[in-house]
């Protein structure tokens, strides 16, 4: 027993030392959600700002009720014990001022998520195609043409790993990166796909959680941001070993930097695959 007791000394000793160095340390808004870049995430914010705010008055309400009826209703000395039964009046209150918080908030979320997914894309929106695979992110843009080669969940290979159909002449031109670039204030519209496994789609400063599921296109994905900036893309579903380390960078660019940024890669792209160079679509 005290070797074992020894045993677990030592190994809380450990962490304990070196915990600190496992971790990276976050600096700004630690006690809160990080700052969104997003129209649609300010929506979001609203709604978990009203959740908190309520419950924090809620919990607050209660404790004091709590503590007043400790200090008033406490065990004295010649003060004999009543018996309450029950009270119908508090009881449909308390009941229906519940229920319709919770009808009230059922209704305020259906509501912002059907404004973050229902939305048609605008004709001028960016469309970006991208595929999660253990243990990476690959994202796939309009070549010089400005239109992107259609994808097929179902030829998807590891040659092919957009599953773009060679037979479509609009996806010759595209180009692939291993970083998302947007620029601000423009509408992306994102195709989701996964190669092999459940992934997921997660950004917190876009307020966007989406799983990208093998055999399916999620074309529902939407966002404007608002402001420029390095961000950074995780898995935030368990997809294997290598889970821990599956993340993209962000770029969001000024439309000036942006169009240089596209201009390059679109240029390289038809350089490479032996055609002339045609002028560089807007984007």
């Amino acid at each position: 027993m005290k070797r074992f007791l020894h045993t677990i000394v030592r190994a809380v000793f450990f962490f304990a030392i070196t915990a600190p160095a496992l971790a990276a340390e976050r600096s700004g808004n630690l006690y809160w959600t990080p700052p969104t870049v997003t129209v649609g995430g300010h929506k979001v914010d609203s709604l978990l700002n009203f959740i908190f705010g309520l419950t924090l008055a809620v919990f607050i309400l209660t404790q004091v009720v709590y503590i007043v009826y400790l200090i008033r209703y406490r065990r004295r000395a010649g003060r004999k014990a009543h018996y309450s039964h029950g009270n119908n009046t508090l009881e449909i209150w308390w009941t229906a001022i519940p229920t319709a918080i919770f009808l009230l908030l059922a209704v305020w979320s259906n509501h912002v998520w059907f404004e973050l997914t229902s939305v048609k894309p605008p004709a001028d929106a960016l469309t970006i195609d991208i595929v999660a695979y253990q243990f990476g992110w690959d994202f796939r843009y309009s070549g010089a043409d400005g239109i992107l080669g259609n994808g097929d969940v179902t030829k998807i290979t590891q040659e092919n790993k957009f599953g773009v159909d060679p037979a479509d002449p609009a996806g010759k031109d595209d180009f692939v990166t291993n970083e998302l670039v947007i620029p601000v204030g423009k509408t992306v519209h994102v195709l989701l796909r996964s190669r092999d496994v459940i992934h997921s789609f997660y950004v917190p400063e876009f307020r966007l959680y989406q799983d990208a599921v093998p055999g399916r296109t999620i074309k529902w994905m939407t966002f404007q941001t608002t402001e420029v900036g390095d961000y950074q893309l995780a898995c935030s579903q368990l997809c294997g070993i290598g889970h821990y380390n599956m993340k993209a960078p962000i770029r969001i660019l000024s439309e000036q930097d942006y169009q240089k940024w596209y201009a390059g890669k679109a240029a390289s792209a038809v350089s490479q695959s032996g055609s002339a160079v045609p002028a560089i679509a807007a984007h």
